[in-house]
């Protein structure tokens, strides 16, 4: 980071000039990443995508095939190596050379349509998600009439710099064709949407979704200018997003009791660890259904999560290598009880 950096932001905060002010933010969150400080680049970009800017409201758009969403999300939780392709696709718009069209590919739950609100937040652009319901027809060419028109409707924005468009789960018109009961219907609708891509504004970013890559139209994949795969969870990186989720709920819900070891302790009970949508809803519903009283219910909480039943075996917690303290947490058992009862085990063995 440069003096001149600095000097920006002060200039630009005094002038109250946030446009300015975020551009120069992101800028220095660049340079961090060039020069291969990728923590702090990721934590400046996660406090652009958290801040409640003003956007004004480019679009007052309705449509039949268009569902205008709301990109409120948390902080960003990816793989360094899924980061890197976050930087990399916002680094390709703001070039301004017609790269504009992504394909987010992964199993559901990894985490792509929070990653196309947040590009929109970093972006300031609001998404207008593809309503597929609406444009799948069973009337004998409608389909690729409505392809035509939604297309035709994408170009007609009048701010196209300020609009995304999501296509979330295209897989209900680019599956392979040769998949297809229907053939020539689904070659006529995919024919449409090749030509739609083809001749869509280049000032537009379209970000389309699928959990069904493998069996993708291939003409259709070659029509996006990057495919970025969200399966690129590890074991290590898993446990990390867990550990940034339960921080988050945990101050949420106003409790203290924060104890890596033995949260970590139990994720670990798991054969594989879900990918980040199952595990916010493990994390959060033993957070949130813990006794707001007892400030330590929310291990005991997640271990039936995990698990699917309580932690009443003494024995079994011993085999599972928790601690006489992690064992007393657990049970609610006094550690003078675990002691007494572990001997107990050991003498009847």
């Amino acid at each position: 980071m440069k003096k001149k950096n600095v000097v920006n932001l002060i200039k630009y905060y005094a002038e109250k000039n946030d446009a300015g002010f975020r551009n120069e933010a992101y800028e220095i969150a660049r340079e961090f990443d060039s020069s291969g400080d990728y923590q702090l680049a990721e934590y400046i970009m996660s406090l652009l995508s958290n801040v409640n800017t003003f956007v004004p409201q480019m679009e007052n758009h309705e449509s039949a095939f268009f569902e205008k969403i709301n990109t409120s999300v948390g902080s960003l939780l990816f793989p360094d190596a899924i980061m890197q392709d976050l930087f990399g696709i916002v680094n390709a718009i703001g070039h301004h050379v017609g790269v504009n069209k992504f394909l987010f590919q992964g199993a559901p739950g990894t985490g792509k349509t929070e990653a196309v609100k947040q590009l929109a937040n970093i972006l300031e652009r609001e998404v207008f998600m593809v309503d597929f319901s609406a444009i799948i027809d069973s009337k004998l060419g409608q389909t690729q009439k409505n392809i035509s028109e939604l297309f035709k409707e994408m170009n007609g924005f009048v701010n196209p710099d300020k609009v995304l468009i999501l296509m979330d789960e295209i897989d209900a018109i680019a599956l392979d064709r040769t998949n297809q009961h229907d053939m020539r219907e689904m070659g006529r609708a995919t024919s449409a949407m090749l030509k739609g891509l083809d001749r869509l504004d280049d000032r537009i970013v379209l970000i389309a979704t699928t959990n069904l890559y493998d069996y993708f139209d291939k003409a259709l994949l070659r029509r996006f200018d990057s495919i970025i795969s969200f399966n690129r969870y590890t074991r290590e990186d898993l446990l990390g997003i867990a550990e940034k989720m339960l921080d988050q709920y945990l101050v949420k819900f106003k409790l203290a009791n924060r104890d890596i070891r033995i949260f970590r302790k139990i994720m670990n009970l798991l054969e594989e660890i879900p990918y980040p949508g199952d595990l916010k809803n493990i994390i959060k519903t033993a957070v949130a259904f813990s006794d707001p009283a007892d400030g330590q219910d929310y291990f005991r909480r997640l271990y039936y999560e995990v698990c699917g039943y309580a932690p009443e075996d003494i024995k079994l917690l011993q085999e599972q290598k928790f601690t006489v303290r992690e064992i007393e947490i657990l049970t609610k058992k006094s550690k003078s009880s675990v002691s007494r009862l572990l001997k107990e085990v050991e003498t009847s063995e």
